[in-house]
């Protein structure tokens, strides 16, 4: 029956045991998602919300949970429920990937680094729909065709270490799709992807939805995915529901007012129509100025792994950026804006061109001299977890860099760090605690701190608010902005986040297939788009608004290879001013 529940989780409580005794990370939860409906579970970091879905495939035991209370019952085509608690091993296996799949936030842990992609999604279609091995391959590369991936038969026979953040994503949704599941979990599938690879991952699940029937638990914290996707709106907080309803009754009228504050801190695009840019100091001289950078990376095949290609990740790009300003870069995944950041830096050696940061070309500076250079550059990274150490004390781990450089006695050491929290809005008492017992946040906050230590002019942030939730993204950002005009930082912001883009950003570059495409102030890229694909970026943000839904499934030009051959070298990138700083490419950008 269409009206039965596909899965229906009653009185549901999960407990996790911690050195301070038992404690309850899901508490007397209850909801059902119905055949083609979508059910989005909403609310911060630690409110339980991926709990939730972990315990429908009793993947929570693996994380230490124990379900405590309740039930979880799951259609599945016979006279009675299964109740999943209760469910032996080997019916769960069967279970899992086939009658209910999961899309988990980051790719990496859910893809073997051993097998090549082919391998992993060919797996689960021969075990579970009993394919043959072409069969399987066949379909595997259809799938990765529906998810937009470039290159679809070069990237079966790759591993996911070759394959970009966003790239990994879209073969774990392929994945998740692969045997037309009839509950699909999607747990933040969309945080590391571009929007406009948004649009079509959520409009492929709603195809998906609408042509089979397929029931969707939506798990996120982007209100404009909630308004464009979900049917119903379940909000967490502390581990419990605080409101159910229909979308358009949680955006109209949301009456708790956690939901409030949830929908207050949502950054909108559009919001600074109107709205000056903060004042920049007048005839400073640029902190940061790159001209003509190309990065491009060999390609080796054969049995001697010879350099067969080049991999044009960077080509031609020119900008620069002045104390108190920051220049936002942003494009799809794979499109070269955060090699750029490491190229800035020297993360990642540049083929040729100029970087140079005050009167110093990076790019040309000895190991020793650019070591010393580091003082004035830091990076914020996407995953503060992964970029702290988790066996050092915060205090240590803000320290550190004063220490290899020699600044300052230990007790000046100390005294910096306790002003740098202070400085972050972290209390002192976290001096002594370690990474993982902080949030998402918190965490991004130190990793603030540890690139404020040396005090730095140029700050590049590669997608440093992507991960974290709205409330907390726009504490973050906030900070981010207070430091700026105070300290008169020059900001390199990396994102594919178009709302957030706006309110941080005085002057934006859009990238595309390794080249600048537009560039120019905030306003005018926003406000009047020149470049086609600056216009696509920007048509395929989702509005958090239900009313505002998008009716029509979003068409893009497929992504051209950037693997040339050998020898290959494209033309300069010539530009047309259509405004004063306002410049768009007129060579041809391949869009």
């Amino acid at each position: 029956m269409l009206d039965q529940p596909v899965v229906r989780a009653s009185n549901l409580r999960v407990e996790f045991s911690t050195r301070a005794g038992r404690v309850a990370g899901v508490a007397d939860l209850s909801f059902e998602v119905k055949p083609g409906e979508t059910l989005c579970i909403v609310g911060e970091s630690g409110s339980g919300k991926s709990v939730s879905s972990l315990s429908l495939m009793r993947l929570v035991e693996f994380g230490g949970g124990q379900i405590t209370d309740g039930e979880v019952l799951l259609d599945h085509g016979d006279d009675a429920p299964l109740d999943l608690r209760q469910a032996k091993n080997d019916l769960l296996r069967q279970v899992r990937g086939n009658q209910i799949s999961m899309i988990f936030q980051e790719p990496m842990t859910a893809l073997n680094p051993v097998f090549t992609i082919e391998r992993q999604l060919t797996e689960g279609l021969r075990l579970h729909d009993g394919l043959t091995k072409a069969q399987a391959r066949e379909r595997a590369l259809a799938l990765l065709q529906d998810v937009r991936l470039p290159e679809p038969e070069r990237r079966l026979k790759q591993y996911p270490h070759e394959l970009s953040g966003g790239m990994r994503q879209r073969v774990v949704i392929a994945m998740a799709l692969a045997c037309r599941p009839k509950l699909l979990i999607a747990d933040e599938p969309t945080t590391a992807l571009d929007v406009t690879t948004q649009a079509e991952i959520l409009a492929l699940i709603d195809r998906l939805k609408r042509d089979h029937g397929t029931a969707v638990l939506f798990i996120t914290h982007d209100m404009g995915v909630v308004a464009q996707m979900a049917d119903r709106v379940v909000v967490m907080h502390s581990g419990r529901k605080v409101e159910e309803g229909s979308v358009e009754d949680i955006f109209s009228s949301p009456q708790n007012s956690y939901t409030k504050e949830l929908l207050n801190a949502v950054p909108t695009l559009g919001a600074m129509v109107g709205k000056p840019p903060p004042p920049l100091p007048e005839d400073k001289a640029p902190v940061l100025r790159v001209k003509n950078l190309v990065t491009r990376f060999p390609v080796r095949g054969g049995v001697l792994r010879r350099t067969v290609g080049q991999v044009h990740a960077v080509e031609d790009v020119s900008f620069d950026i002045k104390a108190g300003e920051t220049l936002a870069l942003v494009g799809e995944s794979g499109c070269g804006k955060s090699t750029v950041g490491r190229s800035v830096l020297r993360l990642e050696e540049p083929t040729r061109g100029e970087v140079w940061l005050g009167k110093s070309n990076l790019a040309s500076l000895p190991p020793e001299a650019l070591r010393l250079a580091r003082k004035d550059m830091q990076m914020i990274f996407q995953d503060p977890f992964a970029s702290l150490d988790p066996r050092m004390k915060l205090s240590a781990q803000v320290t550190e860099p004063m220490r290899n450089f020699g600044i300052g006695t230990a007790s000046e050491r100390d005294r910096r760090v306790a002003e740098l929290f202070d400085q972050v809005r972290l209390p002192q008492s976290f001096l002594n605690r370690y990474p993982h017992e902080l949030s998402g946040g918190q965490r991004q906050r130190v990793a603030i701190a540890r690139a404020l230590a040396l005090n730095p002019r140029l700050i590049v942030a590669d997608e440093a608010l992507s991960a974290l939730d709205v409330s907390v993204q726009a504490r973050v950002l906030d900070l981010l902005q207070e430091l700026q005009r105070d300290l008169g930082l020059a900001y390199l912001f990396i994102s594919h986040d178009m709302a957030v883009v706006e309110q941080i950003s005085h002057r934006v570059a859009v990238m595309y297939l390794g080249r600048i495409v537009e560039e120019g102030p905030r306003a005018a890229v926003f406000e009047t788009p020149h470049h086609p694909y600056t216009k696509a970026l920007l048509s395929a943000v989702p509005i958090a608004d239900p009313r505002q839904r998008r009716k029509d499934t979003p068409e893009f030009k497929p992504i051209p290879s950037p693997l040339h051959d050998l020898g290959h070298e494209p033309g300069p990138c010539v530009y047309e001013e259509v405004a004063p700083g306002h410049r768009v490419l007129i060579s041809d950008s391949g869009y």
